[in-house]
């Protein structure tokens, strides 16, 4: 290994360790749903129903593992304890099960609203169904739903995000260019953007060679085989699509592992500070990226919710847009984490998104 792909794999290590570290301090909390850890604020001149005693409000993750999901929650329980909100937040690891358990729990619990994060559409559905009909009020963020009827639907604009990253792609590679995906099926969100990639693969002539990838508690790490072995089979590859951060760290790996960063160009979808880290290492395969500020959507969510419960949300489907990061644009900037992305891109703190006069944006 030379000592390049040696720093590459301590870097890349070190960010997998601190996910696999968050993801066992949450299987240690298997009793009971965690409460937010960030004290409940009762703002002055808010509207009913936040203007008394605090609202209970549940949030159903599929997970909260990896730098994206941590932020995403810091950002939504900064922004309920801002509004007068006790927020409840029931982590199901990944566990479709589990998870399906917890939105039940949840109902029980009659909380005066519930969030519900990413999720299986056959697992989940019937249980939102079930909190609609029980009338709490339901929010969901990234999850796919085949009746919306009486649900706050809010999501990442995905189709702009891979559209973006993707033009990257095919500018820096050119047309019939050589490409891989490293994706996972049954995710809305990833299933949004691998349309996208579908649309521009044929549109472009691009030759795509391989199709890999899954997402697990360690996503990071359990790609990294998957990806060795379909470079390996497809040495000609030029560029791949990794549109999931945790995802993207275990191709860029997997390029160094197989020294193979000064041919393989990685396209990415999210941003953190691990992530920002990643790309802006000497000799980073990683050189694009579509992303939100995952704290400010958490954050948008919650508000979303807040208007919702206040009777001022004016339309049932909220979308947070983004932003496509080039290595070459952070490295420019000096920008080393994503407060300062934040200072570089004022669009990502979404702070003319479902926002009043009442309700300014608060992220963690």
């Amino acid at each position: 290994m030379s000592v390049r792909s040696h720093r590459w794999a301590t870097l890349v290590a070190t960010a997998g360790i601190a996910a696999l570290a968050l993801t066992g301090c949450a299987q240690q909390n298997t009793a009971a749903p965690a409460a937010s850890s960030a004290p409940v604020q009762k703002a002055e001149n808010l509207p009913a129903p936040f203007d008394g005693e605090p609202l209970k409000v549940a949030l159903v993750q599929q997970s909260g593992a990896g730098d994206f999901f941590t932020a995403w929650t810091a950002g939504a329980k900064a922004q309920a304890a801002a509004v007068n909100i006790d927020l409840t937040v029931y982590d199901a690891r990944n566990d479709n099960a589990k998870q399906a358990s917890d939105l039940e729990q949840a109902i029980a619990a009659k909380p005066d609203a519930i969030i519900v994060d990413h999720g299986q559409t056959d697992t989940i559905e019937p249980r939102v169904r079930e909190a609609v009909d029980a009338g709490i009020p339901v929010i969901v963020y990234d999850l796919a739903l085949e009746d919306t009827d009486g649900v706050v639907v809010t999501s990442q604009s995905d189709a702009s995000m891979a559209q973006g990253v993707l033009d990257q792609l095919v500018k820096d590679n050119g047309e019939a260019a050589k490409v891989g995906l490293v994706s996972a099926e049954g995710f809305a969100p990833l299933d949004r953007r691998k349309k996208v990639w579908d649309e521009v693969v044929a549109k472009n002539g691009l030759d795509q060679l391989f199709f890999t990838g899954k997402v697990t508690e360690s996503t990071a790490t359990d790609n990294i085989p998957l990806v060795d072995a379909a470079l390996k089979a497809n040495p000609g590859v030029q560029a791949i699509f990794a549109p999931y951060d945790e995802i993207t760290k275990g191709v860029v790996q997997a390029v160094l592992q197989n020294n193979l960063q000064d041919k393989v160009k990685v396209y990415g979808i999210d941003i953190s500070n691990a992530d920002i880290e990643v790309i802006t290492a000497d000799g980073s395969p990683w050189v694009a990226t579509s992303a939100t500020d995952p704290s400010a959507v958490g954050a948008g969510v919650v508000r979303a919710l807040a208007l919702k419960l206040a009777g001022q949300l004016t339309e049932d489907t909220v979308q947070f847009p983004a932003v496509t990061i080039t290595r070459d644009f952070l490295i420019e900037k000096g920008i080393t984490n994503v407060a300062q992305l934040r200072e570089a891109e004022p669009s990502l703190l979404l702070n003319d998104t479902v926002v009043a006069d009442w309700l300014p944006a608060v992220s963690g």
